[in-house]
């Protein structure tokens, strides 16, 4: 089994939003194996933080507040990506796409030392599930992304 770098562990805990986070809460389950650590809610019943557990990280979310915060669709587009480093991102890909995810790539070997797969969730999110292969230098990776970029 091949473990990402230490650079990239709990490094930043992403905190998403969700216009129904409740409904997100359980898709989650069913695409990611999340586990919902817990969960505060307002009087109106949405959601204004939960903490839910992917592939041995934290994740946070809850519904948006239409002032700081929006979902991906009411952006007209997804402004980050959420990677997950996995053992087969194959298997996490299926699920994901059985439970409602659009695919977007398929496990493709990168430049950078890894094989990445993509889908997009039905609230816009997008999810990179890497497989890491080589932990590479900043020269190596700079050196491998021009020769791939400039094969066309």
């Amino acid at each position: 089994m091949s473990h990402a770098p230490q650079r990239y562990r709990n490094a930043v805990v992403p905190h998403i939003y969700v216009d129904g986070a409740a409904d997100a809460i359980a898709f989650y389950r069913r695409a990611f194996g999340a586990e919902e650590l817990f969960r505060v809610t307002g009087y109106d019943g949405k959601i204004l933080h939960a903490e839910l557990a992917v592939a041995g990280s934290t994740i946070m979310l809850g519904d948006p507040d239409d002032k700081l915060t929006a979902e991906p669709h009411a952006l007209g587009r997804c402004t980050a990506s959420l990677h997950l480093f996995v053992d087969d991102n194959g298997s996490w890909m299926r699920r994901a796409v059985e439970a409602g995810c659009e695919a977007i790539q398929q496990p493709t070997d990168m430049f950078y030392g890894a094989s990445s797969a993509s889908v997009r969730d039905p609230y816009g999110h997008v999810w990179v599930m890497l497989v890491w292969k080589d932990d590479l230098s900043p020269t190596e990776m700079e050196n491998r992304s021009k020769e791939a970029l400039s094969v066309g």
